[in-house]
Parts: structure tokens; sequence; C-alpha cells
């Protein structure tokens, strides 16, 4: 299949859909879930909030200062006294714990950022389902109405032929059993309506109103298979997540190694007692140090090797998690590509039948006016009308559905998708 086969599907989605001019699209309703929607404005703050982390773990090689007082009775002298020290601490030498804390930060963000555009997409494919499912609703709606609207008009004629000696009892009843059939479909459909109204409402942010799909397919499409599986291997989210998340593993296994390194610090501190007894030599010592602090782990009961062995199992598992991601990535790939060409197929299918339908059941009209045709014809050609536009409606619905699938799949699925 390539982008002509793609692009064919227009006239699918435009037959029987004229465009109000105030009709809601799916750019609408994307774009209204895009600024309201409250679970994409959940892991925005996440995000935001695992964005802190870097600038968290850079604090880990800069000056530290505190100040740190006391002050009491002491019964056994008699004497009150306090005192106060200020201490500072420069990190000169880690031994790549902060560098690594720091490039471990930064993976997690990328990951993080990842993550967050497969919940938009995840979103807005909801938003898009929502639509196409109500675009259904909505369409069998007005199918259901016009069966009985003809339904009505057939059932008075047969009535009116019935009273002339043109037809029986028996073509009356059976037009009057279709009515009755007909506005048991009416209330499904009503039911359904309202269902997947309150479905909308809930993830677009809005009552629908009249519903209607724009002229164009998404240009993001890809245009073949093959092409749809690189842009996969190469955008999915997820993947792009399990990606940057190894990368985030292979600083922590670096930051592991590294609590065996030594460390230098410049130290410094100043501070003094008070002796407040009752007499009157009352002093205020004070002391002053600066210098250079070597820290060297000697032992540590095995908890640094452990700690390395740690994560570099928690790296191979991450490396495989990213295998499987990839392999996630491609199977939904090859789902959605096989749902679109599906309903591409049984769309054109539909519309042909549709149309054959429609000319049937005027011929077949025209014909029961000159008493050739019988009233079980008739049903038989508006069942047949009915059953095409419905399947076509629902076609039009997998399309769409099967469309954000793909992009969603191939990281393609954003506001501009659309």
């Amino acid at each position: 299949m390539n982008r002509a086969l793609l692009l064919a599907t227009l006239p699918l989605l435009g037959l029987g859909m004229a465009t109000p001019a105030t009709a809601e699209t799916i750019h609408d309703a994307i774009a209204a879930a895009y600024a309201g929607n409250p679970a994409l404005a959940a892991a925005r703050a996440r995000q935001e909030a695992l964005g802190e982390t870097v600038e968290q773990a850079r604090a880990g090689g800069r000056l530290t200062a505190s100040v740190e007082a006391e002050g009491g009775y002491n019964r056994f002298d008699y004497g009150k006294g306090g005192g106060a020290t200020a201490t500072a601490a420069l990190p000169i030498w880690t031994g790549g714990r902060v560098s690594s804390a720091v490039r471990a930060a930064r993976g997690d963000v990328a990951a993080g950022a990842e993550g967050l555009r497969d919940t938009e997409a995840a979103v807005l494919e909801a938003v898009v389902t929502a639509f196409a499912n109500l675009l259904y609703d909505q369409q069998s709606l007005e199918i259901a109405q016009a069966d009985i609207a003809l339904l009505d008009n057939q059932v008075a004629d047969a009535r009116a032929r019935f009273k002339l000696g043109n037809a029986t009892r028996t073509d009356v009843a059976r037009l009057e059993a279709q009515r009755a059939s007909a506005g048991a479909t009416l209330a499904g459909a009503q039911a359904s309506l309202a269902i997947d109204s309150a479905r909308y409402r809930a993830t677009v942010g809005h009552e629908p109103g009249t519903l209607a799909l724009g002229p164009n397919a998404p240009d993001a499409l890809p245009g073949t298979l093959d092409q749809a599986r690189e842009r996969a291997l190469a955008a999915n989210p997820l993947l792009r997540q399990s990606q940057r998340a190894i990368e985030a593993q292979d600083a922590r296994v670096e930051q592991a190694r590294a609590g065996g390194r030594p460390t230098v610090s410049l130290d410094g501190s100043y501070g003094y007692d008070a002796n407040l007894a009752a007499s009157t030599d009352r002093t205020f010592p004070r002391a002053s140090s600066a210098g250079l602090t070597l820290r060297i782990p000697i032992l540590t009961g095995g908890l640094i090797r452990s700690q390395v062995r740690q994560a570099e199992a928690t790296r191979r598992a991450t490396e495989y998690d990213s295998d499987e991601a990839g392999r996630e990535a491609v199977l939904a790939v090859d789902t959605a590509w096989a749902a679109l060409i599906s309903a591409k197929a049984q769309g054109d299918a539909n519309a042909q039948s549709e149309q054959a339908a429609d000319l049937a059941l005027k011929g077949v009209r025209a014909e029961y006016a000159f008493g050739l045709r019988s009233t079980l014809d008739i049903l038989v050609a508006d069942e047949s009308l009915r059953s095409a536009q419905l399947a076509l409606a629902r076609n039009r619905s997998d399309l769409i559905i099967a469309q954000a699938a793909l992009l969603h799949a191939t990281g393609m699925l954003n506001q501009e998708a659309y």
C-alpha cells in the first residue's frame, strides 16, 4: 500500500458528510483536550517535578554552609552558657559521584519527557476514539430517523391502498411491524449517543455539538508498512523512553562505582562558646578552622560492590525492557495498519453497497406503485439500504480510530497531527 492508497480514503471519509459551518472537528476536540485534560495536566506537572532532580544532583558539588547555636543551664557548676558555630564545605573532588548523578538525573528527565509524549498521545488517541464513536452515533441516529420517516410514509401509503383494495391487511401489518422495529433501533441509537456523549465530555472537557470530519487525512500517516515500522523504531515514545532509561542506568552504574573512590573537600568553621555564670568572670572562647579533607573508603562491608552489581543488573533489565518495547511498537504498528487496511477495504465495498441499495430501493418503490412489487420487497430493500448505511458509517469511524492508533505507534500523534 502506498500514499495514494491512503489518500484514497478521502472519498470514504467525506461520503455523505457535509460539514456545517459550526460543526466541531477532530482538530477542535484535540485542541480542547490538549488545553484542559486533567490527566495531561497532571503528567506535565510530574515532568516539571522530575526536571528538578537535575538541579538537586548538581547541588552535591556546590558550596554548602550552615549555622548551629545552642544555649542552656548547667546545674553542676551553676552556670548558664551557650555557643554558636558556622561551618562551610566546598566539594573539590567527588570521584565522579556528582557528575554521574547529574547524568542519571538528565537521563530520567529525558525518559520522562518521552513518557509525557506517550501520555499526550494516549489522551489524544482517546479523544479521537471518543470523537469517532460519537460521530458514528450521530450518523446512526440520523439513519434511524430517516428510516422511520420513510416507513411512516410507507405505512400511510399501505393503509390508503388497503382502503382502496389494492393491498392486503398482511401488507399493512408487515410495514407496521417494520416501523415498530425501527422505533426500537432509534431508542438504541439514542442510548448509545447519550453514553458516548458522556464519554466525550469526560475526555474532551465540554458538551459535544454536531461533529464533522475534515476533508483531509492526517499528513503524518506513513505511506507503507515498512515506513511505519521504521518510524516506530525511531520515534515511538515508549521505545524512546526505554532507551533514555538505559542512558540513566549507565550513569547509575558509574555512580555506584564512584562510591568507592576518594573525595576531597575544602572545609571551614568558626564558632564561640559563652559562659554566663553569675560571677563577674564571663568568658567567650572562640575557635576557627579551615583545611582540606580527604576521605578514602577502605572497608565498606561489601556495600559498594553490592551496589555496583545491583546497578549493573538493573541496567541489563532496562535493556531487556527496551527490546520488549521495540517489539511492542512494531506490534502496535502492524495491528493499526491491518485495522486501517480493513476499514479502507470494507468502506469501499460498503460505499458501493450503499449506492446499489439506494438505487434498488427507489426502483422497488416505483415498481410497487404499479403493483409489480410486494410489501415484502420494499421491506427487504429498505433493510438492505439501512444496513449498508450503518456499515459505512462504522467503517468511517473505524478508519479514524485506526489512523490515530497508527500515528500513536509511530510517535506522530500530537496536536499538530490533525
